[in-house]
Parts: structure tokens; C-alpha cells; sequence
């Protein structure tokens, strides 16, 4: 995140409610709305920086192998399972090779045989000393050799092997190929990008918040993820907990910014990799005026509420609220009201018995 960006997101600075709804809605017997009571309440303080879903397992995969390729059985945006066959190579000459490593590796577990009989041999004529020190001395030096053949073919076949299983390129994880780079027919050398994917079961959100913030994020370590209406900025599609936040331990030198990253719970449906989102940082907590946000009706450019006296007489007034809480539907009144008094919940109806009580007044 650049500063201006960072700037940018600093009015974001809002509150979180401690407590998800008012337990002090009522409806009075004589009003068809129901009414809430302002109140002072304990919320936590929150910092809203931008944030990017990431994939935490995404892979490309190259040819370990040469070849041409055969077959290609996925392509873009197709799901996998772990150990599903992506594409084979033609592998005869691969074939040929584990052949005549097992062709050698035979030869030389004969030779083994021969070597160990004719070490026996010698070692049995030793014994009854027909034969000289040398002659044993060479027998065993023969049967060791023999058997670091056999090592070494038995190491050729298990090369050639491999590089015959790398004919067959399977999915590391289950996920969903976001990318093909090869074609059928193309020739392929160790090292060729053939297909990149991710997993959709371990996602995490990428966010940078400023240098200002980052002891209280990283002390309290508290966050969610939201997804927020493009359309109503104001309003919430998704919301998750993240389950692990992680700050890294430097800034950047440009911006000054640190990165963190959230974790978000597995296999969740609506989050996708390169999804622009909104990472909500705990910061601290701090004594608000709050109001439900159902409460507050907008009249071309006057924000106000519907105010209840202890008679139930309707006034409408004027009033200056922040931004909303993520928890609750709750709004802060930063001017216009005081703890204490009710407000209407439903505006349509309190706008009604207004008019009704301005009427008999002029009556």
C-alpha cells in the first residue's frame, strides 16, 4: 500500500461494538415502532486497512523430465484432486533407459554371484595354504568392487525409474489450474513451466497498515476479513474472523507500512484469491455514544433521528453521527443526542405520528 493510499484509508478509523444488539429495545403500548435507548457503551477501536486474498498454496509446475508432450487431461479453471494425472510425456526413451540399467544391474548382481563362489574358493584353499596372501587379497578386493557395481546399478535403475515417473505429472494438492503453459506435441526440457494452480482450502487475506497502529495490531493480534458491497460502501456481504495474525517484524522503506497477514478459516465459499477486501484491525477500546443505525433516516443532505420525550412525543432532529460499527449495526452520535434518550427505530412509522401529533396540535 502506498502512503496516499494509506492516507486515504485513515478516516476508516471506526468503532466495533462490545455488544452485538441494544437490550433495551421496547415498544410502547401506544407507538406502532419500536424504540431504542442511547447509551454510553464499551466498544473496541478499530483500523480498516485494504486487503488482497492470497492463495497459500500456489505452484507452478515444471518438467523434471525430457520429453514431448502426450496428453494434457486439465485445462484453466478445471478442479483437481491430489494425485490427479495432469499430462504425460512419451516416455520411450525413458523406457529404453530403465531397461538398460536393469539390464546392467542384472549383469552385475551375476558378477556378484561369480565373485562371492570364487572368494569362498580361494578362502578355502587359503586355509590349507595352496595359495598366497595375494591371491585372497585379490578374490576379496574382486568381490568388493562387484559389490559397489551392483550399488551403482541398482542407483541407475532407480534414476531411470524416476525420470520415467516424471513422465506422468500429477497434482500436488487438490485446487483449480489457473494457468497451462504448454501445448500438445511441444517439447518439454527439465525446467518447462507446464501448469500453475492454488487451492482454495487454505486462503489468507494481505493487508499494510501504518507504523501508527502496528504495536497495538501486533500486542492485541484481533482481526477480520470483509467483504464490502462495491455497490453501498457502507455495506457488509461477508465478514469472517481471521484465525492468525501475522505482522512482519520490518517496514518498508518507501512507505513505512508494515505487512500483516490473516488467516482465514478453511475451505470458506466466498473468499477468492485476488479479491479486494477489508482487513478490520483491533487497536484498543474506548467509551462511545452509540445508536442503532436503523434509527437514522437521511433528508437530501440532513442526517437526523426520530426523539422520543417521556410523553412519547415525536420530534425529529438534527444530528452528526460517525462511521458504522462493524458489530451490530451500530453508529456513534458524535452531536445531536445524549445517553438517555430513545429514538425510533422505524422512521417510516415515526415520521407518521409525527404529522398525527403536529395535526391535533394545529387542531
Amino acid at each position: 500500500m502506498t502512503r496516499s493510499s494509506t492516507m486515504a484509508a485513515l478516516p476508516w478509523l471506526v468503532v466495533v461494538s462490545a455488544l452485538s444488539i441494544f437490550a433495551d429495545i421496547v415498544r410502547a403500548a401506544d407507538l406502532p415502532f419500536e424504540t431504542a435507548t442511547v447509551s454510553e457503551r464499551s466498544v473496541a477501536e478499530v483500523y480498516v486497512a485494504d486487503a488482497i486474498i492470497e492463495a497459500v498454496n500456489r505452484a507452478t509446475i515444471a518438467a523434471e523430465t525430457s520429453g514431448r508432450i502426450k496428453e494434457i487431461y486439465f485445462d484453466v479453471d478445471d478442479e483437481v484432486t491430489q494425485g490427479d494425472v495432469l499430462l504425460r510425456f512419451s516416455d520411450k526413451e525413458q523406457r529404453a533407459r530403465l531397461a538398460q540399467a536393469e539390464a546392467k544391474q542384472r549383469e552385475a548382481e551375476a558378477r556378484l554371484r561369480e565373485a562371492e563362489v570364487e572368494y569362498e574358493r580361494v578362502k578355502k584353499v587359503f586355509a590349507r595354504k595352496l595359495v598366497s596372501q595375494a591371491a585372497l587379497d585379490k578374490a576379496s578386493a574382486n568381490l568388493k568392487a562387484t559389490r559397489q557395481r551392483v550399488s551403482a546399478a541398482s542407483a541407475s535403475v532407480k534414476q531411470a525409474r524416476e525420470q520415467l515417473n516424471y513422465t506422468v505429472v500429477r497434482a500436488p494438492y487438490a485446487g483449480i489450474v489457473v494457468e497451462r503453459h504448454v501445448e500438445v506435441g511441444e517439447m518439454a526440457r527439465p525446467g518447462t513451466l507446464l501448469m500453475t494452480g492454488f487451492s482454495l482450502e487454505h486462503l489468507r487475506a494481505s493487508a499494510s497498515v501504518p507504523q501508527s497502529v502496528m504495536s497495538a495490531v501486533r500486542k492485541i493480534r484481533r482481526a477480520s476479513i470483509s467483504l464490502r458491497n462495491p455497490l453501498q460502501p457502507g455495506e457488509r456481504i461477508a465478514e469472517v474472523a481471521a484465525q492468525k495474525v501475522t505482522v512482519y517484524p520490518y517496514a518498508d522503506e518507501k512507505t513505512h507500512d508494515f505487512k500483516v497477514r490473516l488467516q482465514l478459516p478453511q475451505n470458506h465459499a466466498i473468499y477468492y484469491p485476488g479479491m479486494f477486501v477489508k482487513a478490520v484491525f483491533e487497536v484498543g477500546s474506548v467509551q462511545k455514544l452509540l445508536l442503532p443505525a436503523q434509527a437514522v433516516v437521511h433528508r437530501s443532505e440532513v442526517t437526523a433521528v426520530y426523539v422520543l420525550d417521556e410523553n412519547d412525543r415525536v420530534s425529529f432532529r438534527q444530528v452528526r453521527v460517525g462511521g458504522r460499527l462493524i458489530e451490530g449495526d451500530q453508529l456513534q452520535a458524535l452531536a445531536g443526542l445524549t445517553a438517555g434518550e430513545r429514538v425510533a427505530l422505524n422512521p417510516v412509522h415515526a415520521g407518521v405520528v409525527l404529522k398525527e401529533q403536529r395535526s391535533g396540535s394545529a387542531r
